[in-house]
């Protein structure tokens, strides 16, 4: 093909017309999406006994690094915070935190990567 034929053929000014069924096939889709009901709302009522808790928790942790700092004894505050973090490493020991970690940070993970491979960002 030649520059001129080319140029002959970008010349012409041609109407795009969708097809027949087109317009309809798309308005019936958008429609039945319209009615389709909006997605299920998050459940704050099931989730407000741990949100609770953990803010209840976060008050403690306070209370106590505020007790621990500012107490009268003659400990000095290094002790007070090996001591600390003797008696956070066995309860942590205790409770099997290190699982409940491993478990939460994997399920974290999968959700991300779910979440991505269903909306095409990689």
């Amino acid at each position: 093909m030649s520059e001129e034929e080319l140029d002959h053929i970008l010349s012409k000014e041609q109407k795009i017309v969708p097809s027949s069924g087109f317009v309809v096939s798309v308005m019936n889709t958008v429609r039945r999406e319209a009615a389709t009901p909006p997605p299920i709302a998050f459940p704050w009522k099931r989730a407000m006994p741990g949100l609770f808790s953990a803010a209840l928790a976060l008050a403690w942790l306070v209370v106590v690094g505020v007790k621990l700092f500012s107490g009268g004894s003659a400990e000095p505050p290094p002790a007070k915070l090996a001591i600390a973090f003797t008696l956070i490493g066995e309860a942590w020991r205790a409770t099997g935190a290190s699982w409940i970690v491993l478990a939460l940070v994997l399920s974290f993970a999968s959700v991300n990567l779910s979440i991505r491979l269903a909306s095409g960002k990689t």
